[in-house]
């Protein structure tokens, strides 16, 4: 992936509700790690269409575009396909680095 997906402009008024924000798309790569295993492709829809919507709204464009990808795997059950984004979003994760303007 780009090093510029890892970098983020966040409106400084967000700024307090990022850790939030964070701790939640944590929880969410945990959740969609456990509807892969289980094979569960409608909740995998639904978390990547919400990944959709959430991402562009606090800054985070590529939360939306691995939402989109996540969501379009699970509509046509490409496990391999969605092994890979969720494999993408736990590294996004835990490399994106945050500047507050």
């Amino acid at each position: 992936m780009n090093e510029a997906n890892y970098r983020v402009k966040v409106a400084r008024d967000l700024e307090d509700l990022i850790p939030v924000f964070m701790s939640n798309r944590r929880k969410e790569l945990d959740t969609l790690r456990v509807a892969l295993a289980s094979a569960d492709f409608e909740q995998l829809r639904q978390l990547g269409h919400r990944m959709k919507g959430v991402g562009v709204s606090y800054g985070f464009d590529h939360v939306s575009t691995i939402g989109k990808y996540i969501e379009d795997g699970a509509r046509s059950g490409d496990r391999a396909s969605l092994e890979a984004r969720i494999a993408e979003y736990a590294e996004y994760l835990s490399k994106v680095q945050i500047a507050y303007e």
